[in-house]
């Protein structure tokens, strides 16, 4: 009977583990996926689309949308996966647009320099939510509140225009979403955990969230880290 018992358990173990390692490969292949639209959008856009247009009232449209459009996602990934799973492409191209404007602000060494450096910090962070037994959630929730504080003295220094502030405002920014890089990854592994295993919640709905985190919180990081390293060069 316990020879009986314990074969289950293991079997549930391993069950679980291979399920979780194929969520976690959708996930990223989703976020990779959606990295890999937005460079190629952005680049498109770059070589076949004038700065005149780029500089003009579609971009701010393109950029109100893009802060709306994640919402979007985050309320249909777990009601309708593939609804949520188009919104996630679109957002990608949606963000392609408006990144294109960086490759006229920043040098090509810039760039390049920032993402490389990006993707080294988000690659350790998510191993490292992945694996480290420490609960994160204290870690994430005071990433968040700083998070808000942070966006908020973004704003009053738009109207202050100081580089220093913003360089300082930039260094703050990648050790908050190198904090919430870790803190969403564990966040993804407790939710397929505690309900995409058992059936609770579309685990491709759960991806397509997942995704949408983890592109967030790479973005940001290629952003700030691109406002570090170009500071000499923005133009």
């Amino acid at each position: 009977m316990d020879n009986f018992s314990n074969e289950r358990n293991e079997r549930r173990v391993v069950n679980n583990a291979a399920g979780l390692n194929a969520f976690l490969t959708k996930m990223y292949g989703w976020m990779s996926l959606a990295v890999l639209v937005s460079a190629a959008t952005a680049f498109l856009t770059v070589t076949t689309v004038s700065r005149d247009v780029l500089n003009g009232g579609g971009m701010w449209i393109a950029i109100i949308a893009w802060f709306i459009l994640p919402f979007v996602v985050s309320f249909q990934a777990l009601k309708r996966p593939s609804l949520a799973f188009a919104a996630l492409m679109g957002y990608a191209v949606l963000s392609g647009f408006v990144f294109s404007t960086l490759a006229y602000r920043y040098t090509g060494a810039s760039i390049a320099a920032a993402f490389v450096s990006a993707s080294a910090i988000f690659i350790t962070m998510t191993v490292f939510g992945l694996v480290t037994r420490k609960n994160l959630d204290k870690i994430g929730r005071q990433a968040i509140a700083a998070l808000i504080a942070l966006v908020i003295a973004m704003i009053i220094n738009i109207f202050l225009r100081s580089s220093l502030i913003t360089f300082v405002f930039s260094i703050i920014a990648v050790v908050i979403f190198t904090a919430l890089t870790a803190y969403d990854t564990q966040k993804m592994k407790q939710m397929y955990n505690q309900a995409g295993s058992t059936g609770q919640v579309s685990v491709s709905g759960l991806a397509v969230f997942g995704a949408l985190q983890l592109y967030l919180d790479f973005v940001n990081l290629f952003l700030q880290l691109l406002q570090i390293f170009g500071m000499g060069d923005e133009r």
